[in-house]
């Protein structure tokens, strides 16, 4: 028999307005949608607008083993000033004229930060520094040095060139990254490549993974009509392999038994006959195993 925990579990994929915490969003969600179980995946700085992926009731299980490798973006990089934060909110550290750079020169850095890179992250962001949070010591006046990390720029596209009177160049580019990509750190290491400083303005999530602006409602949109974006059952399907299953073979693995591999490395949804996801699962020699049940027998 079907459980409310189920009916109405699955994840909101929220159009994040400026000026709020993740938190914030999670806070007002447990609100709108009376229930304490709730959370998010993939943290968006207050600046920052766009996709933020948060999980209802028995779908919060799933955010942790979400595929959320994958991450675009809208950005505006404004060069001719650095920040001590790398963007618009921090306190200008350097300023110089960027007029005198023209688009083919500032083209021509993109590639250098493009592919495969090693990129120090902001001194404001969540890393931990012996046990401390960076934009937590940074706010102490603590000296101290973040290593470099290897990430992936997939996509780093310039859309727009723009002078301003005051002597700013702003540069709107589109970017897709892997997990862990600051583009903060884009924007400050091409104004240091372009010897002038650069810093961030604008920074908008289009995409998580497989979830996007398209699947995204504004808060005051789902506060005059809470309501889910994806079901616990199409957020499994939209975002793991599918492999589809028996009756007899989905009662066994909603009861923590399990299954005969099939070959397969990925971790995979199973589907039974009614279409339900039952579990995700992983193949280890000769089980396929659950690493999480969407539908213990308990609840089924």
């Amino acid at each position: 028999m079907a459980d409310a925990s189920i009916e109405n579990a699955g994840l909101v994929i929220v159009d994040k307005d400026a000026g709020m915490t993740s938190h914030d969003v999670v806070s007002r969600c447990r609100k709108m949608f009376d229930t304490r179980r709730v959370g998010h995946a993939g943290t968006l700085d207050p600046m920052a607008t766009g996709v933020l992926v948060v999980g209802i009731e028995r779908a919060t299980k799933l955010l942790g083993l979400l595929s959320l490798t994958t991450k675009s973006y809208s950005a505006t990089i404004r060069l001719g000033a650095a920040t001590d934060t790398d963007d618009r909110e921090g306190e200008i550290v350097s300023r110089t004229d960027a007029r005198h750079l023209d688009d083919a020169r500032i083209e021509a850095e993109i590639p250098a930060l493009t592919g495969d890179i090693e990129q120090v992250p902001a001194r404001v962001s969540a890393i931990k520094v012996d046990g401390r949070r960076a934009h937590a010591l940074a706010r102490t006046g603590a000296e101290f040095d973040l290593q470099a990390r290897p990430v992936t720029v997939s996509r780093f596209d310039v859309v727009e060139i723009r002078r301003t009177d005051d002597g700013f160049v702003d540069v709107d580019v589109e970017v897709d990254c892997s997990a862990g990509t600051y583009i903060r750190s884009l924007a400050r290491d091409l104004g240091v490549a372009l010897g002038v400083g650069g810093h961030l303005t604008m920074l908008r999530r289009t995409a998580v993974g497989p979830f996007t602006l398209e699947h995204a409602r504004t808060l005051d949109a789902l506060r005059e009509r809470p309501q889910l974006s994806l079901t616990i059952d199409e957020a499994a399907k939209l975002s793991f392999p599918h492999r589809d299953i028996d009756a007899d073979e989905a009662e066994s693995i909603s009861q923590g038994r399990w299954l005969t591999p099939v070959g397969r490395k990925e971790t995979y949804v199973v589907i039974d006959p009614d279409g339900q996801a039952i579990a995700l699962v992983q193949e280890k020699g000769r089980r396929a195993s659950s690493v999480m049940v969407v539908r213990p027998a308990t609840l089924r």
